[in-house]
């Protein structure tokens, strides 16, 4: 087994996902696009998925949250909170699917404009996992934690 794949099978801590995935995350103008671009994907699926499927999408939603409580329980009541803030949002911005899948992609392009301006590519490309880090990112950064070098 390559330590490529020993790495995708291990279970690391918050601290070393967030360490990883800060590498490509240095550049400010980068930090300030992903703070902005990474919660507005996040509500972007929800709202997607809300069109298509209120179940689903909560059962996806709980599962994620599974995910982060794992790593840590501060992190779970954050995207907690998020979630529910998102569902509000969602409640007062009636939207259908291609509005959400506008937004979607907008903000998609904006995060590789900030990789394009880092000089280096998504976390995602290395392990798909990162997609959910990057949520772990941005609120990790909003409760104040000291930052974590790599």
């Amino acid at each position: 087994m390559s330590r490529t794949q020993q790495k995708r099978l291990s279970k690391r801590t918050l601290e070393q996902w967030l360490s990883e995935y800060s590498v490509s995350h240095q550049n400010l103008v980068n930090k300030k696009i992903h703070w902005l671009c990474v919660p507005t994907i996040f509500v972007s699926l929800l709202g997607m998925g809300m069109s298509l499927s209120v179940w689903f999408t909560l059962v996806l939603s709980a599962l994620v949250l599974l995910f982060y409580m794992r790593l840590s329980t501060p992190l779970f009541l954050a995207m907690g909170m998020f979630i529910l803030i998102c569902l509000s949002a969602m409640a007062l911005l009636p939207w259908g699917f291609k509005v959400w899948a506008a937004v979607f992609v907008v903000a998609w392009i904006g995060q590789f404009i900030g990789h394009k301006i880092e000089g280096k590519k998504p976390s995602f490309f290395e392990d798909l996992q990162f997609l959910l880090i990057g949520p772990a990112w941005v609120a990790n950064s909003l409760m104040g934690r000291k930052k974590i070098q790599a």
